[in-house]
């Protein structure tokens, strides 16, 4: 991966400027003055804003912009990815904030098509844009020198090969998304807040990860695996996900009580239904973005075998 490569080649220590301690202040006050709105004003809370406030959300996002932006400015010109790849970082980035921590996150919970297009942004559509924004390197330029240090950690790196490996990685990424769709699972992790986090977390850093296994730029080493096994592993996971799209899609009953327990956000639309509409949630949009990182892989291949000639 991008990020623990680079950890390796830590970057100059920054001088600790004045701009950097104001950035910090007002992350910290933000958040401070969402949580107070979120808390005792929860009504007059915009749309755009939090429907629940949760500090790590709010910190790994602001965070990872104001990181990203920093390195960019530390970063020599001919070293800083194009703009295309800035525009997927900040688009991801949004991506996965809009569907965890706004007002989105409201309707998601009361109607099972829209939870299933949240965890689709969580699970594909955010961290594959942030994979194709090759964003690590330049995070760790602009990041406190902790974190470089903490992503050269052996034990870190350890895990990270080990989530990594082509098998493992497939299975935990179609594993994971289906574990939450056990209908016990499910009605327990969508009432219980604990376990809501956890699979809200679960969905973003394992998207991370697989996508960044996928659609690393570099061949094999320092990749670790090759452009063949890359591309086997795009389109494995995208039967999976079709197979239980279609099973979800087609179903005679109502696989997942929570949402007629607490209440369809719309009454119109009727259990089936909606379970219907998460059903192709669930089994094209995956789909495509399997396709879309399968030709990535190619244009990486074909890009690694001219650098190679």
């Amino acid at each position: 991966m991008a990020l623990t490569a680079q950890a390796k080649h830590p970057v100059a220590p920054r001088p600790r400027d004045a701009v950097s301690a104001g950035v910090y202040a007002a992350i910290l006050l933000g958040g401070v003055g969402l949580w107070y709105v979120a808390r005792a004003y929860p009504a007059d809370m915009p749309a755009v804003g939090p429907y629940t406030f949760y500090w790590p959300v709010w910190l790994a996002t602001t965070l990872s912009a104001f990181w990203y932006l920093r390195g960019l400015r530390s970063l020599a010109p001919e070293r800083r990815p194009a703009v295309w790849r800035r525009l997927m970082f900040l688009l991801g980035l949004l991506a996965l904030y809009a569907a965890v921590h706004t007002g989105f996150e409201y309707v998601a919970q009361r109607m099972f098509f829209l939870n299933r297009a949240q965890h689709v942004v969580m699970h594909h559509l955010g961290p594959l844009l942030l994979a194709l924004s090759a964003a690590g390197p330049v995070i760790l330029a602009g990041g406190p020198r902790w974190l470089a240090r903490l992503c050269a950690h052996s034990r870190v790196q350890t895990v990270f090969r080990w989530v990594q490996q082509p098998v493992i990685a497939g299975v935990l990424f179609v594993g994971l998304f289906f574990f939450w769709l056990i209908p016990p699972v499910h009605f327990v992790a969508m009432l219980d807040p604990l376990w809501y986090r956890v699979m809200n977390w679960s969905m973003i850093l394992d998207g991370i990860l697989f996508w960044a296994l996928v659609l690393d730029r570099r061949p094999a080493p320092p990749a670790r695996t090759g452009f063949a096994a890359r591309a086997v592993l795009a389109v494995a996971v995208m039967f999976p996900q079709i197979v239980g799209g279609a099973l979800i899609t087609f179903a005679p009953m109502d696989l997942f009580p929570y949402y007629a327990f607490c209440g369809r956000l719309y009454p119109s639309i009727g259990p089936l239904t909606d379970q219907q509409y998460g059903g192709l949630i669930i089994w094209l949009p995956p789909a495509m973005m399997s396709v879309i990182a399968l030709l990535v892989v190619l244009a990486n291949l074909r890009r690694a075998e001219a650098a190679g000639r």
